[in-house]
């Protein structure tokens, strides 16, 4: 098991909060062609070593459901980044072969993918994708010592054993660097919270955002919770946030229920400012939901598609060409994971005819002694814990597109 988690994180959240996200990469547009992963469950090759020889990195994540928007983005992101490393020669000369499984944000599912994924000769995983998933399939990577790598599982629980690593923020993380954002740019006085009691995402990140808020001089007015059984009417919540005066309105929580919390608070004529968390990432995209409403939601998040620096750019311009979409956080998480993988199998040192163990170990002590530049943070370095260290931003909705701000 892992030790208490360190404050390095927090600390380094704290510094920097309007840090840009942008840097080098070492990978070109891709000049090979495979197969895009159009569909969970396909396989991307590449370009095979002479000697028949690949590393195989497995993907899981929902490419269908209510939680598909992230999978999808993940599983495309993570081909764009094994089409130019492949281009440019694979890792420690040998090609990288991809593959993706869909789990439909369950964990049973995920589980399955999981065996699916080791019948198939997986040597890393990168994922799972949303945090309950990843928490069931932690404990089966453990048992084989298969390395992890989650794009975008957040809570600390996936990050118990010494196998996994995360490259989005810890939740608790995620409540304190949102705290101290609206504490130190004066967003409001007085803050209400609605957050899903039944989920390990939402909780973990409010809790941590109450006790900061204190820190920062905020009063929280009003913390109202909902469970998965009761989140299509937030009435009630919004009214008692109403009526105890609240500005602004944090939502640590999910996309699809932020756009019926503000459809319901414009059609009651209640308009706090709304702060949310990565959850919020895909609100553009709700379907039948008027986008008008979400202007001037504002969220943290290690990534801005509308970014100048040159690295987001070529990435945004690929990804919509592939897919005819802008790609969000869930994307470039996976895009750097892939890289990230890389570097620590190239510090390592290892090659495909290791076994799963012993490639695993390998990485596990690489991840130490990295330090990678990416889409979703500037130099970024690994814990003990299995947290990263890099610094957020915030984006604010404006035009109907996520701003930098």
């Amino acid at each position: 098991m892992k030790k208490a988690l360190s404050v390095l994180l927090t600390a380094a959240m704290a510094a920097s909060m309007m840090a840009g996200c942008g840097s080098s990469s070492d990978g070109a547009a891709s000049g090979t062609t495979t197969d895009n992963g159009a569909a969970a469950g396909t396989e991307s090759a590449g370009a095979a070593a002479a000697d028949g020889a690949a590393f195989k990195i497995g993907g899981i994540g929902p490419t269908t459901g209510a939680a598909a928007i992230y999978g999808t983005a993940v599983m495309n992101g993570a081909q764009i980044a094994v089409d130019e490393i492949n281009a440019a020669g694979g890792i420690n000369g040998y090609q990288i072969a991809y593959k993706f499984e869909d789990d439909q944000h369950d964990a049973e599912k995920s589980v399955n993918a999981y065996n699916s994924l080791k019948d198939w000769g997986m040597q890393m995983l990168m994922g799972t994708v949303t945090t309950t998933p990843c928490v069931a399939v932690v404990e089966k990577t453990a048992e084989d010592g298969m390395y992890e790598l989650t794009p975008s599982a957040s809570s600390t629980d996936v990050i118990d054993n010494d196998n996994v690593f995360q490259v989005c923020f810890t939740d608790p993380n995620q409540g304190t660097a949102s705290a101290q954002y609206i504490g130190e740019n004066k967003l409001a006085a007085k803050v209400a919270v609605i957050y899903d009691s039944s989920d390990v995402y939402s909780s973990g990140i409010e809790a941590n955002f109450v006790k900061e808020a204190q820190n920062q001089g905020l009063e929280v007015v009003a913390e109202e919770a909902f469970t998965a059984d009761s989140k299509t009417d937030f009435s009630t919540q919004l009214q008692k946030a109403q009526s105890a005066g609240a500005e602004l309105v944090f939502l640590p929580i999910y996309y699809t229920e932020a756009s019926i919390i503000l459809t319901q608070a414009d059609s009651m004529g209640y308009a706090p400012t709304f702060f949310g968390c990565d959850g919020l990432d895909g609100l553009l995209g709700v379907e039948n939901f008027n986008t008008e409403l979400a202007e001037g939601v504002m969220l943290l998040t290690p990534f801005a598609a509308d970014a100048d620096d040159e690295k987001t750019q070529a990435f945004v311009s690929k990804y919509k060409e592939l897919y005819g979409d802008t790609p969000n956080q869930f994307g470039a998480d996976a895009y750097d994971a892939i890289y990230i993988i890389k570097a620590a199998a190239e510090q390592a040192g290892v090659t495909p005819d290791m076994s799963v163990a012993d490639i695993g170990s390998a990485l596990e002590a690489a991840m130490a002694e990295i330090s990678v530049d990416g889409l979703t943070g500037d130099s970024m370095t690994w814990q003990a814990t299995g947290e990263v260290s890099k610094a957020p931003k915030a984006v604010v909705i404006k035009d109907g597109a996520y701003s930098a701000m």
